[in-house]
């Protein structure tokens, strides 16, 4: 066990000293025989063992006998006053100490127990002080000392010595697939499978978070003979008054499982101190192995902690699948009620489950980063800090089940920050925030397309801004409030939802290249937002009227709504099939930028163009749409319909063979403003459009001949309730029908004015 020292020339000491203690215990009459080599390590090591040997006088221990002396371990001193230790000591048994005074390990003096679970407890009123190239290894180790130095290359050092797991606890894996064990993170598994996720061993002790001291766990093994990896890490406990000096390390890491067994999950770090100094190691790393495993648990009590010590609870590299080790496991800072979940940069799809957080007191910081894959499994979770939530380098957090979204989560802080990372949500995430800013960075929320899951909410009270291809997404209901600035940067950055609402905002900036839209892409997502409005002829009383607290639902009738919001400034898009902009002041469409509602309209629709034996008409809508001819047949356009003096209809599409299933869709539908509130001031240097879908491909059989044509879709609907309308040069509006194919008839606007412009208002420039 001594083997998985750090450092070669203080590791052939320890196994050569474990050995010789070996050797004593099963033939001591060897160690009589005036073996030379044996001979001279007896004064390299004083064996302490709670074992009896009839030719070396041991020191026994009980609960009762306790009592040792600084002479007895080969020391010189008192630990009264001070003890310097110059002497190894390999031990069989737990090991206790204790004193008044101080305590010095000299340079590479090593105190081993090589047993898993065997515990060294050092317990002094006065100062510990472990010396370059010295160290303590056991299952778990721990310190009390008014002040601990750990100089350069000392250690303190739990690898693959963990003891026995709590009771019932998966951390070890079930099967013979080699996966890796699982403490703070979960084990990974090389196992693949397309319908369900594996992991290895499981996580445990969640909830001794902040005080973690549990073992880690053995890896998985690949046969009955071999039915184990790598063995679990230990523990360390420093419990120091004052101020804790580190310039070595201290290592609870699980260990390697080799290629035939999963890697071992990390143990447990737990350190109290006022100040944490130097530029030292603490790590509960799980190891390596087939399927590496789950990084362990630390906690920092401190109230000062140095920049440059390193503390890592990464997973372990997996063998037999490269770009899955095992998941991180969890570094708690117990001071400042911060949580860090971070991989090191190891790629992998396994995660560390967050199960409930704090209420009394709420965290301060929640990071996850560096590649790590934080999993909320939880039904009706809420995440909730007093500070930020981070997510950064490749972090990702999975809220809920994609099995089954039907969950809602709760994510309150005051910042959340999201850096070349994904937020993925199975069901419905609320946030409430001050801040969210995304730099190349996602939150995909899957409700499933269930309609009985609640719409969801990112309510962020300041400031939006999403840059470097940032998007946020949902297939259902998404709602963002604030009171603050909205800003798209540029190229890529999106907002979509299968209905999206912006509203309170006194700023909504779209940046050149950026996109707000809904519905999604998909032609039944269009026609569940569509379809209630082509199947009839009544204007729904909430576009003309809509109402003044701008909630949203699936009741109301638009898309896209951007409601009480003081400025629009538009340089990019801003798509969707029915699009509502009440409640505002200014609306600037730049020349770069553009507010369409083209072909997001009627598949059908009450114009509807005809087919009938090759010859395929245009759809109608303010007039008739264009007639199809073919082969001598002739089909008429779609009939004209809506309101000429206040137009509220969508566009048609036109139908085409039963074998042809592309559809052409007709135009969407843009209000602007209201009867009670018309907008202020709409200025346009770009352009608005509701145009008809164009029918641009070569309709053909088997054999290349052609086989008639296809109509064109209708414009839509554009209606402006206006104080001020200014077109600049360049500009344009547009509600034009689409072409139809070769033969075909073109949408209503094509040959005749089919579509509807209305202007409401006092003066247009």
């Amino acid at each position: 066990m001594c083997s998985s020292l750090p450092h070669w020339h203080i590791r052939q000491y320890i196994v050569w000293g474990c050995l010789y203690m070996s050797v004593i215990t099963l033939n001591s009459l060897q160690y009589e025989s005036g073996n030379v080599f044996l001979n001279d390590l007896r004064h390299e090591f004083r064996p302490v063992t709670g074992n009896g040997s009839q030719n070396i006088s041991p020191i026994l221990f009980s609960s009762s006998n306790h009592f040792v002396s600084c002479e007895d371990l080969g020391g010189v001193g008192s630990f009264n006053t001070t003890c310097l230790l110059n002497t190894n000591l390999s031990l069989y048994s737990d090991f206790y100490i204790s004193g008044t005074g101080n305590l010095e390990i000299l340079p590479h003096v090593v105190i081993c127990c090589p047993i898993e679970g065997c515990t060294i407890t050092l317990n002094m009123s006065g100062n510990i002080k472990v010396s370059h190239h010295a160290g303590v290894v056991a299952g778990s180790v721990v310190f009390f000392a008014a002040n601990l130095t750990m100089e350069y290359n000392s250690y303190i050092n739990t690898t693959s010595l963990g003891g026995a797991p709590p009771s019932q606890t998966s951390g070890t894996p079930f099967g013979y697939d080699g996966s890796g064990g699982g403490h703070g993170g979960r084990g990974a598994s090389c196992f693949k499978s397309n319908q369900t996720s594996n992991w290895g061993g499981d996580v445990y002790a969640w909830s001794t978070l902040s005080e973690p001291w549990s073992y880690g766990s053995k890896g998985g093994g690949i046969s009955d003979e071999k039915p184990y990896g790598g063995l679990g890490g230990g523990r360390v406990k420093l419990i120091i008054v004052g101020v804790l000096y580190l310039n070595g390390s201290i290592l609870a890491e699980g260990g390697d499982g080799g290629s035939r067994g999963g890697g071992g999950s990390g143990g447990s770090i737990f350190v109290h101190a006022v100040k944490l100094r130097g530029s030292g190691t603490i790590s509960a790393a799980g190891g390596k192995g087939w399927g590496g495993g789950g990084g362990g648990r630390i906690s920092l009590d401190c109230y000062s902690i140095q920049e440059d010590i390193k503390v890592t609870v990464h997973g372990g590299i997996s063998i037999g699948c490269s770009g899955n080790a095992g998941a991180a496991g969890t570094y708690f800072n117990a001071d400042l009620l911060s949580l860090r979940v971070g991989n090191d940069n190891l790629t992998t799809e396994t995660e560390t489950p967050l199960l409930d957080f704090s209420t009394s007191p709420l965290w301060s910081n929640v990071f996850v980063e560096n590649n790590a894959k934080a999993l909320v499994p939880l039904l009706w979770t809420r995440v909730q800090v007093r500070g930020q939530i981070t997510l950064y380098s490749g972090g990702s957090i999975v809220f809920g089940l994609s099995e089954f979204p039907i969950s809602e989560f709760e994510l309150v802080a005051e910042e959340l920050l999201m850096s070349d990372s994904i937020i993925t949500v199975f069901g419905a995430l609320r946030v409430f925030v001050k801040m969210l800013l995304m730099w190349n960075s996602k939150i995909l929320v899957d409700g499933g397309r269930n309609t009985f899951v609640t719409a969801s909410v990112l309510e962020v009270r300041n400031l939006v801004v999403l840059k470097q291809n940032s998007s946020i997404s949902s297939n259902s209901n998404l709602g963002m409030y604030g009171q603050g600035l909205l800003h798209l940067i540029g190229e890529g950055d999106t907002i979509k939802g299968q209905r999206l609402s912006l509203s309170l905002f006194y700023n909504i900036t779209v940046g050149t290249g950026s996109l707000l839209q809904a519905p999604l892409d998909e032609d039944d997502s269009r026609s569940l937002v569509t379809k209630a409005m082509c199947d009839s002829d009544v204007c729904p009383l909430d576009l003309l009227t809509p109402p003044d607290d701008c909630h949203f639902n699936y009741t109301l009738s638009f898309s896209l709504q951007i409601c009480r919001v003081e400025d629009l400034i538009v340089n990019g898009i801003i798509k969707g099939s029915i699009i509502q902009i009440h409640r505002a002041r200014t609306v600037i469409v730049n020349s770069n930028g553009m507010i369409t509602a083209s072909e997001l309209g009627c598949d059908e629709g009450i114009g509807k163009g005809n087919y009938s034996n090759g010859a395929g008409s245009g759809a109608g809508h303010g007039g008739r749409g264009g007639s199809g001819y073919f082969n001598g047949w002739v089909s008429n356009g779609g009939e004209e319909y809506g309101n000429a003096a206040l137009p509220c209809e969508l566009g048609s599409g036109a139908e085409g063979p039963d074998h042809f299933d592309t559809p052409v869709a007709g135009g969407g539908m843009i209000v602007m403003g209201s009867i009670q509130w018309p907008l202020l001031t709409l200025k346009i240097f770009g352009s608005l459009t509701a145009d008809g879908q164009s029918f641009l491909k070569v309709m053909s059989n088997d054999n290349s001949s052609m086989i008639g044509g296809h109509g064109g879709g209708s414009g839509g609907t554009i209606l402006l309730f206006l104080q001020e309308l200014e077109l600049f040069r360049n500009s344009s509006i547009t509600v034009v029908g689409g072409n139809g194919g070769s033969l075909g008839g073109g949408g209503g606007g094509v040959e005749v004015l089919a579509t509807k412009v209305v202007v409401m208002g006092e003066k247009a420039q």
